[in-house]
């Protein structure tokens, strides 16, 4: 599936000046997450040339096109605008020629202006469209901030998510999203959650109802988005199934092939599994920061790992 942005929502954004624009830019796609310096095209190389992408101007191309002929300057401005780019963008607020503007009205491309220096907002930019036309997957699941450790918690319907999210907020963590999980891959390392914009902040309590977080816990107990570190899954307790003791083992899934730790809590009467859902957000952020108590318990009885 091809994801896009419109022009519309990447200017509000960006905070981009409108020079010139063809028409409605709500109806407007941009579908790559790359922008571009056209300097070689404008010195007269075209070859691989990707009109995909927004074309970005700073002060190196216009003191290019400055060193031109009035007539040439134009023919390379119109060469660029004919290529039916989906925006240019005019970095360090310069000023333009009308003859420029007028130009990308009649090539029918939209011409704005930011303020920021080139480098700093192609990197804005970049940024940005990397979330917004990332790959995406929605799960069933609740998605939680623990001791800054992004937890995804999953299950079957009934096992106890929400109430678990419920305990977990009460013990001031933060909730990010309950029912629905929008994931987008934004590396081929990073994922990062979010709610549907129409359920934010709402959870579902079997017997209670629906509840507002945010408004019932105060707006420090919600959370737009978070990275995702653990998957844990709740599973009502099986007898007859051996679950891991000493976490020597790290077992992943994978989530838009990227591979994440996964942690599988059986449930049952007695078991306060909000606490166990702490200390594991905790044993995660010690592993990363090299620490393995299973390995030093193994070391002190002169156990090899």
């Amino acid at each position: 599936m091809k994801f896009f942005v419109t022009l519309e929502k990447f200017i509000e954004q960006l905070h981009l000046e409108v020079l010139s624009v063809p028409g409605d830019t709500s109806r407007i796609q941009i579908t790559s997450t790359e922008v571009n310096r056209p300097g070689l095209l404008i010195s007269g190389f075209s070859e691989n040339f990707d009109p995909s992408r927004i074309q970005i101007l700073g002060k190196m191309e216009f003191s290019y096109l400055d060193s031109l002929e009035q007539s040439t300057k134009m023919e390379r401005i119109n060469n660029l605008f004919s290529r039916q780019v989906p925006a240019v963008i005019i970095t360090r607020n310069m000023l333009i020629s009308s003859e420029i503007v007028e130009s990308a009205r009649q090539h029918r491309i939209p011409l704005l202006r930011t303020n920021e220096e080139t480098s700093a907002f192609m990197a804005t930019a970049i940024s940005f469209l990397n979330t917004e036309l990332a790959k995406r997957v929605t799960r069933h699941g609740v998605l939680m901030e623990v001791y800054g450790e992004g937890i995804f918690i999953t299950g079957d319907s009934g096992v106890g998510k929400s109430e678990t999210a419920i305990e977990l907020v009460k013990r001031g963590h933060r909730l990010i999203a309950d029912d629905a999980v929008e994931i987008r891959r934004l590396s081929n390392k990073k994922l990062v959650g979010q709610s549907p914009a129409n359920i934010q902040n709402f959870i579902e309590l079997r017997g209670v109802g629906i509840i507002n977080i945010a408004r019932t816990y105060g707006a420090s107990a919600v959370k737009l988005t978070q990275e995702i570190d653990m998957v844990i899954e709740l599973e009502n307790w099986k007898q007859d199934k051996s679950y891991s003791t000493t976490g020597l083992t790290d077992e992943y899934t994978d989530i838009l092939g990227v591979p994440v730790i996964k942690s599988v809590i059986p449930v049952r009467p007695g078991r306060n599994i909000s606490i166990v859902i702490e200390t594991a957000a905790v044993v995660n952020r010690q592993k990363k920061m090299g620490y393995f108590a299973a390995q030093e318990l193994l070391q002190k009885l002169g156990i090899e790992a």
